[in-house]
C-alpha cells in the first residue's frame, strides 16, 4: 500500500518547499544532508511522480523488489531515470550521492556506465545469446518469485536510464526511512534512522566488469578482486587448505529473493590468521562497508573490526590470478554481522567480465536491528 493520499501529497509539496529554504546552508551532519537532498528531489517531482516514488516504510513487497537482472525481466518500484527531466535526474543522483561516500558513488557510476556499454553490443560480454544475464530469482510485481522468461519481453534491457529510485517512509532526521536505488547489477537499500545508517542488503555487480572509458581501463569491482586475491596469496599451506572449499559455487547463495535465509560459516576463521592477514581481510570488507557515507561507514567498520576474530574467509574455484585482472573464483566473508559474496558468472562468455556480489548483515538488513522498537 502506498503511504500518501492526494491531500497528504499536497501537504508534502508545501513542507518540502519550506524545508528547502531552511536547509540552504551546509547541513551540520550526514543525516541532515541526506534529508535535504531527499526533500529537494521530492520537491522537483509532480504529484503523480511523488505517488510513484513513495511507499510505506514497512512495505515488505517493495523492500524485496530488487534484483541483479534487467528491469525488463524483474520490474522495480519507484520511478526510472528515463522518466525524469534533466533537473529531476540531477536531483535524484544528488540524493544517491549524498547517501554514499565519494568512493561508493564512483562505484555506482561505473556500474551504470558498464550497463551503458552493453547497449553498444548485441548481447553484452558474458551473455548467452539474447538471454538475460544469469542470476538469482527476483521478486515478481505481485510479490511472488519467478524466473525470467527465455527471451526479453521487448524494449531496452540495458543502459543508464533504466535505474529506479524509491523512498520508503518520509525523509526525516529522527524517524526511520529508506532510500532504494538500482537496476541491472545494482541494488542499494539504504536505511536511515537518526544518526545511524545501514546499506544492507546491497547488490553490486558488473557486466562488463572491465571496459575502456576515455582510453582508461575501468574495473568497477577491481579492488574486490585484487585485495581478496592478495589475501589468499598471503595464506600458508595450512591456512589455504582450510580456506579453499572442496566444492564449486557458481552464484550468490544469499542473493535476490533470499532475505532471511542463513548459511553456516565455512573456510578459514580469522582467529587463525596473523595480524597482517586480519588487516587485509578488513581491507577487503571495506570495499562494501565503505560504499555508504563516511560517518555510517566508520561506525560499520568499527563493528566489523570488533567481530574480526569471529569472521570467516572461504574460497571456491581457481586459486591463481593476476593483479589488475578479475578473478574467476567465488569467495565469501562471513561474521556475526556480515555476509559478503563475490561470484563470477559462468553462463557464456568470460566469467571475469561478469560478476555478482552481495553484502548483507543478517542482524540488520533493512535496518531491522537498529530501528527503535
Amino acid at each position: 500500500m502506498k503511504l500518501f493520499t492526494r491531500r497528504r501529497f499536497c501537504s508534502l509539496a508545501v513542507l518540502t518547499a519550506a524545508s528547502l529554504s531552511l536547509t540552504a546552508a551546509t547541513p551540520a551532519n550526514e543525516t541532515a544532508k541526506i534529508v535535504s537532498a531527499a526533500n529537494a528531489f521530492l520537491a522537483s517531482l509532480d504529484a503523480g511522480q511523488r505517488r510513484s516514488v513513495m511507499y510505506a516504510f514497512d512495505d515488505k513487497q517493495q523492500r524485496a523488489r530488487w534484483s541483479n537482472l534487467p528491469t525488463s525481466f524483474v520490474p522495480r518500484g519507484g520511478i526510472a531515470l528515463k522518466d525524469m527531466t534533466p533537473a529531476q535526474r540531477a536531483a535524484a543522483m544528488n540524493l544517491v550521492a549524498s547517501a554514499l561516500s565519494k568512493k561508493g558513488y564512483e562505484k555506482v557510476q561505473q556500474i551504470m556506465e558498464g550497463d551503458e556499454v552493453l547497449t553498444r553490443t548485441d548481447t553484452g560480454p558474458g551473455n548467452n545469446g539474447n538471454r538475460p544475464p544469469s542470476g538469482n530469482v527476483g521478486p515478481s510485481p505481485a510479490g511472488g518469485m519467478r524466473r525470467p522468461p527465455p527471451g526479453g519481453p521487448g524494449g531496452a534491457m540495458f543502459g543508464k536510464d533504466l535505474y529506479y529510485i524509491s523512498l520508503l517512509g518520509t525523509p526525516s532526521e529522527k524517524t526511520p526511512w529508506m532510500l532504494q536505488f538500482g537496476g541491472h547489477h545494482l541494488a542499494l537499500n539504504v536505511t536511515i534512522d537518526g544518526d545511524q545508517g545501514i546499506l544492507t542488503p546491497t547488490l553490486t555487480g558488473a557486466q562488463p566488469a572491465l571496459y575502456l572509458e576515455n582510453g582508461k581501463t575501468v574495473r568497477p569491482l577491481g579492488p574486490e578482486s585484487d585485495k581478496a586475491l592478495a589475501l589468499l596469496d598471503s595464506l600458508d599451506d595450512t591456512q589455504r587448505k582450510q580456506a579453499v572449499l572442496s566444492y564449486k559455487l557458481a552464484d550468490l547463495v544469499l542473493g535476490p529473493g533470499q532475505d532471511g535465509k542463513t548459511i553456516q560459516p565455512e573456510g578459514l576463521k580469522a582467529s587463525a590468521m596473523n595480524d597482517k592477514q586480519r588487516a587485509m581481510l578488513l581491507d577487503v570488507i571495506s570495499q562494501w562497508a565503505d560504499i555508504i557515507n563516511d560517518s555510517a561507514a566508520a561506525a560499520r567498520m568499527a563493528q566489523l573490526k570488533a567481530d574480526i576474530h569471529e569472521t570467516w574467509f572461504a574460497w571456491s574455484g581457481p586459486t591463481t590470478g593476476t593483479m589488475g585482472k578479475n578473478i574467476t573464483a567465488y569467495y565469501r566473508i562471513q561474521g556475526p554481522h556480515l555476509v559478503i559474496e563475490y561470484a563470477p558468472q559462468t553462463l557464456g562468455g568470460d566469467s571475469a567480465l561478469h560478476v555478482h556480489t552481495m553484502y548483507r548483515d543478517p542482524t540488520n538488513d533493512y535496518g531491522k536491528g537498529m530501528i527503535k522498537q
